[in-house]
């Protein structure tokens, strides 16, 4: 266990300044946890989604719908692949966990819908709108009491140990997918939509 920790640490060591502002956001000057690292995506992408609300510029709708949209893909790639296995691995809560992943499938369909149209199309602003009413109610049964988040910790979950796994996986598929600092409309390479 001291052998992995002392790993971990000389991995932090080369983290991203991202991953840096990210774990001193957190409220102290360790990293997260995965669940903080879960909850600090989702207030990420609120804060676009309410930016959308806002704005009436077409340019700046499809930037941030496209923020929005890549966000989610990585966010539910890690996820998936990841926090979710290791959830009802330590709680066998089917429940909750079937839940969340139905959730996510509704909305990577609409996800796809919305990558595949533009401002243009009269329906754009009512699907991001719905997307936005979604991903309200998902983030809300993950945060509550009793949801997800609340059994996570209650858990035997390595939550910290998660956290590097979720960090690293979510690099890579920003590496992978979103090219340079920039990112464009459509990913280059996307992501697998369980």
């Amino acid at each position: 266990m001291a052998k992995s920790k002392a790993k971990g640490k000389t991995r932090s060591a080369g983290r991203t300044r991202r991953s840096a502002k990210s774990a001193k956001a957190s409220g102290s000057g360790r990293q997260q946890d995965a669940i903080a690292l879960l909850k600090a995506d989702h207030r990420e992408v609120e804060g676009w989604f309410e930016e959308f609300e806002k704005t009436s510029s077409d340019k700046r709708k499809l930037d941030l719908a496209t923020k929005i949209c890549n966000a989610l893909k990585v966010h539910t790639t890690i996820e998936e692949e990841i926090f979710y296995p290791a959830f009802l691995e330590a709680t066998e809560d089917k429940e909750i966990h079937h839940e969340a992943e139905v959730e996510h499938n509704g909305a990577k369909r609409l996800i796809g819908e919305i990558e595949a149209s533009g401002p243009e199309d009269d329906y754009y602003d009512a699907k991001v709108k719905v997307l936005s009413e979604m991903i309200k109610h998902h983030v809300k049964e993950e945060e509550q009491p009793g949801g997800m988040f609340a059994e996570a910790k209650k858990s035997s979950m390595d939550l910290e140990g998660l956290a590097e796994q979720l960090r690293d996986r979510k690099m890579q598929l920003m590496n992978g997918v979103i090219p340079g600092e920039r990112r464009s409309r459509r990913l280059t390479q996307p992501i697998p939509m369980h």
